[in-house]
């Protein structure tokens, strides 16, 4: 058994692609249904985050494995087989445990060090767990893979020197709209991610916040946390208007602002310089507002271009190690796992062997002195050991690397063991 982490993110596809993938609540269930019927995976959990569309499943055959994930993932999504070949991000066995592990730590991220992916990746596993298709193998892979993201952010200084994009979107804003001290922001949605943009945007001292969210009471709730204001979605034409940086992700399916939305707000403004900052995937902003007089826009990938050198810092390269080493200890506790019950099956096997042979020489040397004895006994321990260190280390290099199943069943062929422990 192997882990495979299949699928697509902001590294090798772009944004246009990424948006065909997007899972709603249909696709997603799609996908989980495809991956718990495939034959090949035994267990599986799906990412789905406004750069990355993947799935981290345990596998027992690698190719049948993915064509049953492509096939989940064409059919329940836009894309296309020859997009998802073109751009598909794939890796396995422990290639993929460290791009979990990577991923949680936020290493992975569109902005490097962001924090949003550790929840994203709970309720994931959550969800996984609830749905029954998480067992034990990918529990313990994610949380420990949660842990360590969780020391990236406390053990290092990350989270100062990466930018996030809501803070690379009001920095792009800033210098097209003028100072934030002056600016008027209207954020579009209530989710975690408005509500990071709007917790940024007061941070960095807006003159005055507007939120706008389908569901009212969630958008004054957010609001009245931050000093600000809410309005019901009929008044959003106002509300655009009056907004000097419109910051959106609202994870609706259709645009939650059109040309003709933008192009209203420009006329009303009087052509007064405008910035859009859409966090959203599928995006939720016109890409045609970019074109009208006055106005900015800044999807996930301009954003994704300005953060384009946020990993070269001492800080990222900290992580990394954080990472790294952790990744060494969860790989060396997965071959344990894996080989362990055949390792202990041929050391008891040996064992045995061992007792009874010495048995054997105590009843035909009776007169033997102590002394002597024990040397012997010593020299027969040591002897097995030697000959099984290197089936031993051979059987955990293997499991590391997922090719454990042949040297397994060759193990149980030649010295006939039982699955726990001893021979047959």
């Amino acid at each position: 058994m192997s882990l495979l982490a299949f699928g697509l993110n902001h590294r090798r596809a772009p944004i246009s692609v990424l948006e065909r993938a997007a899972l709603d609540e249909g696709s997603l269930s799609r996908i989980i249904a495809a991956a718990s019927a495939s034959p090949d995976i035994t267990e599986h959990l799906v990412v789905a985050t406004c750069n990355r569309t993947e799935v981290y499943a345990e596998v027992s055959a690698f190719h049948g494995a993915v064509a049953d994930l492509t096939e989940a993932l064409t059919s329940a999504t836009e894309i296309t087989h020859d997009d998802l070949k073109a751009h598909l991000d794939l890796h396995y066995g422990d290639a993929a445990v460290a791009h979990v592990f990577n991923v949680a730590a936020g290493l992975d991220s569109m902005a490097v060090g962001e924090a949003q992916i550790l929840g994203q990746l709970r309720d994931a596993l959550g969800r996984g767990q609830s749905d029954g298709h998480v067992g034990s193998k990918l529990n313990s892979l994610v949380q420990q893979a949660l842990r360590t993201g969780k020391r990236v952010h406390s053990e290092t200084a990350i989270d100062e020197v990466s930018r996030s994009l809501v803070g690379a979107g009001l920095d792009a804003a800033e210098q097209h709209v003028g100072p934030l001290a002056d600016v008027h922001v209207l954020v579009v949605g209530a989710g975690a991610m408005s509500a990071l943009a709007a917790t940024s945007s007061i941070r960095r001292g807006v003159a005055e916040l507007t939120v706008v969210n389908r569901t009212h009471e969630r958008g004054a709730a957010l609001a009245e946390r931050l000093g600000g204001r809410a309005r019901p979605t009929h008044e959003l034409a106002e509300a655009l208007a009056e907004a000097d940086v419109v910051i959106s992700c609202t994870g609706s399916t259709g645009l939650a602002i059109a040309l003709p939305d933008a192009a209203d707000a420009q006329v009303a403004r009087a052509g007064r310089r405008q910035a859009y900052i859409d966090l959203a995937l599928p995006h939720d902003v016109a890409h045609e507002v970019a074109d009208l007089s006055g106005v900015t826009r800044l999807g996930l990938a301009e954003l994704g271009d300005l953060l384009g050198t946020a990993g070269a810092v001492p800080e990222v390269e900290q992580a990394r190690q954080i990472v790294g080493d952790a990744v060494t200890k969860h790989l060396g506790q997965r071959a344990a796992s894996i080989a362990g019950p055949t390792v202990r099956a041929l050391r008891s096997a040996a064992q045995q062997v061992v007792e009874r042979e010495l048995e054997r020489l105590g009843q035909r040397t009776p007169d033997m002195a102590d002394g002597d004895r024990a040397e012997v006994e010593l020299a027969v321990h040591r002897i097995v050991e030697k000959l099984l260190h290197a089936p031993t280390v051979r059987a955990k290099e293997l499991a590391i690397d997922g090719r454990f199943g042949e040297y397994e069943d060759a193990l149980h062929q030649l010295f006939d063991l039982h699955a726990e422990g001893g021979a047959r």
